[in-house]
């Protein structure tokens, strides 16, 4: 896999603390309206610089998981934006009531997260494993 930079390896860790930071701090009632803008930048600074490592080689299972991990990324996106969405309800208007939209969108950036998040760290690990035996082949 191509490697990042020294630069895009900063916005990529960079990324990935200010989603930890975004996602702690809303839930803990911090800020909302500024921590899910946060939150969506650090999810856009990762999936980005997670973009950027391309695979050329020909082994499916790593472009599987790396097609995997481009669905998380599209799911951290999402729930950046159904984070802001929760706080600023500018979906709301695209319901009929109130209780509908509570029921379909309102706080489903958590359930975006969790599986982007147990995507993440599936293909991580089986990446790492998946590169190691093609180095030994």
């Amino acid at each position: 896999m191509k490697q990042l930079s020294k630069i895009q390896t900063i916005v990529f860790l960079v990324g990935g603390i200010l989603m930890v930071i975004g996602a702690g701090s809303y839930v803990f009632m911090f800020q909302r309206a500024v921590m899910s803008v946060v939150f969506l930048v650090g999810a856009l600074c990762f999936a980005l610089m997670q973009l950027e490592q391309r695979y050329d080689g020909q082994n499916v299972v790593i472009i599987r998981l790396r097609r995997i991990q481009l669905i998380a990324d599209v799911l951290f996106i999402l729930s950046g934006i159904l984070m802001i969405d929760s706080h600023y309800m500018l979906l709301k208007p695209l319901f009929s009531s109130y209780t509908d939209y509570i029921q379909y969108v309102y706080n489903k950036w958590i359930m975006t997260l969790l599986i982007a998040a147990i995507l993440e760290i599936y293909t991580v690990h089986r990446l790492s494993s998946e590169l190691e035996k093609e180095k030994k082949c």
